[in-house]
C-alpha cells in the first residue's frame, strides 16, 4: 500500500490499494531518479525512480530504447542503465529537442514528434520503447496505435512496478543515516533516531 501526501489526484486502477496511512514506498517522479541511491542507502521501504522502474518493465520484453526530451539525458541515462544493471538491455536512446513542458503545451506536435522519436528509436532487437519523463506522462497511450512495438510510460511504469512490488527490497530494517545530524529541525532528526 502506498500513502498518498498533499492531495495527489491521479486515475489509476491501483486507486483502491493506494491509501493507508504509512509509507510503503517511494517513487521518485523523475526520469533520471535523483537521490535514488541515497534514498535506498537511508530508507526501510522501497525506493524506485520513473527510469529504474521503466527499465525493469522494458526489460522483462527484451532489449529496449528510450525516447526522452533533450540531449544532455542521454549520458547520463546510459550511465543509469550501467549502474542499475541494464546497460546489455539498453539498445538506445533518442532524444527529441523539445522539453517536457513543451510537448505538454502542443500535444499535436508532441505525438508527431514523439511518433518519429520512437520510429528511430525502433532499432533492431528492440522490443520495447520507454518514453522517458514526467512531462511525457500519458503520450505513450496516445501514440502506441502509430507504433509496432510496445510503449512504456514511465510514470505509469513507476506506479505499477512499486504498487506490484517489482521494486528491489530495502537492506535496512529502520529508516535513517549513519551520519549524526544535529541542529536539524526535529522531523530530519527523527530520521536519524530510526536507524
Amino acid at each position: 500500500m502506498l500513502n498518498i501526501e498533499n492531495g495527489a489526484a491521479f486515475t489509476t486502477p491501483f486507486a483502491p490499494r493506494l491509501v493507508t496511512n504509512a509509507i510503503d514506498g517511494v517513487l521518485i517522479g523523475c526520469f533520471g531518479d535523483p537521490g535514488l541511491f541515497a534514498l535506498r542507502e537511508m530508507a526501510a521501504y522501497p525506493v524506485t525512480g520513473l527510469a529504474e522502474a521503466s527499465f525493469i518493465q522494458a526489460s522483462a520484453l527484451g532489449p529496449f530504447s528510450i525516447v526522452t526530451g533533450g540531449e544532455r539525458w542521454k549520458p547520463m541515462l546510459q550511465r543509469l542503465a550501467m549502474s542499475l544493471g541494464f546497460s546489455n538491455q539498453l539498445m538506445h536512446i533518442e532524444t527529441v529537442a523539445a522539453t517536457g513542458a513543451e510537448l505538454q503545451a502542443n500535444p499535436v506536435m508532441a505525438i508527431e514528434c514523439l511518433k518519429q522519436a520512437c520510429e528511430q528509436a525502433a532499432k533492431p532487437n528492440v522490443k520495447a520503447i520507454i518514453l522517458g519523463g514526467a512531462g511525457l506522462a500519458g503520450y505513450a497511450q496516445q501514440i502506441q496505435n502509430l507504433i509496432s512495438l510496445p510503449i512504456i510510460d514511465s510514470a505509469t511504469a513507476g506506479l505499477e512496478v512499486l504498487v506490484n512490488q517489482q521494486v528491489p527490497l530495502p537492506t535496512r530494517k529502520g529508516h535513517g543515516t549513519y551520519a549524526l545530524w544535529t541542529e536539524m529541525p526535529n522531523s530530519i532528526e527523527s530520521l536519524s533516531r530510526n536507524t
